[in-house]
């Protein structure tokens, strides 16, 4: 049997390798990949390079706002921005971490990049519910329980803890029962609860026990506060007392339903 003629093998060896249009075709789509990768290279490395290596994008002052008592210089030093660093390459969480652990005395921070080459440091200061005396200085204690300060003066309008609870007598079983820790917390939530009007007259919260809370106020007057549960009760039925028995010198609401007060 004859094989196949010359004629009939170039028609086989055209249909195999594909008609002549598409394979003019398939050099420009080359090509295009080819320009739009390097496109994307270059741009991405200018991104780069403009991010981490020019000098248009870098720290080059750091704002502080929200401070109190601290100063900005105080929240600066304790931050250490690295200053003449690219703003990509800032570690804000760090920085966050550095002042709550160097300032106690921050409750919240919040660092923020303010292209292109500001470092904003939005600082929140604790608030001092209460003043624990320690020989000639006063630690100050917010509503969380936290001791975050010793300050040589007490501030104004925050009331002295007065713990006068013993191992001994009739607080020692509270004593044994709750330690003084959570009694402190007792107190702190004691303060945080009361009513604005109050909390401002307020000179000491004495606890005896667990559920024998008081207030001293500056005009002299007392409160029996109980135990530091159903504060915002409590605190509601001290406000409506006091408003109805404006003379009087001493205020129970330990039991917030049943109110009474007594003296003139």
């Amino acid at each position: 049997m004859a094989g196949p003629t010359t004629a009939e093998r170039g028609e086989r060896q055209q249909e195999s390798s594909g008609p002549p249009l598409v394979r003019g075709l398939r050099r420009p789509r080359v090509r295009r990949i080819v320009i739009l990768v390097v496109l994307v290279l270059l741009l991405g490395g200018g991104g780069f390079w403009a991010l981490y290596g020019s000098q248009w994008l870098r720290v080059r002052h750091v704002s502080v706002s929200g401070t109190l008592v601290l100063t900005p210089a105080e929240v600066r030093r304790a931050a250490a921005v690295p200053v003449g660093a690219p703003m990509a390459s800032v570690d804000t969480d760090a920085i966050e971490a550095r002042l709550r652990r160097k300032l106690p005395r921050i409750d919240t921070v919040d660092v923020v990049r303010s292209w292109p080459h500001g470092i904003g440091l939005k600082v929140i200061e604790r608030t001092p519910v209460l003043l624990v005396r320690k020989g000639g200085n006063f630690i100050e204690v917010d509503d969380d329980g936290v001791r975050f300060a010793t300050v040589p003066q007490a501030p104004k309008g925050v009331p002295m803890l007065e713990l006068s609870a013993s191992r001994k007598g009739p607080g020692a079983a509270s004593f044994r029962r709750f330690g003084t820790g959570r009694l402190v917390r007792a107190a702190v939530r004691v303060a945080g609860d009361l009513p604005p009007s109050v909390a401002r007259t307020t000179r000491t919260v004495q606890v005896r026990s667990y559920d024998a809370i008081s207030l001293q106020l500056g005009d002299g007057r007392t409160v029996a506060w109980g135990s530091g549960e159903d504060g915002r009760a409590k605190a509601r039925a001290l406000t409506a007392l006091m408003k109805a028995a404006p003379g009087a010198r001493h205020f129970d609401v330990s039991v917030p339903t049943a109110p009474a007060s007594s003296g003139s």
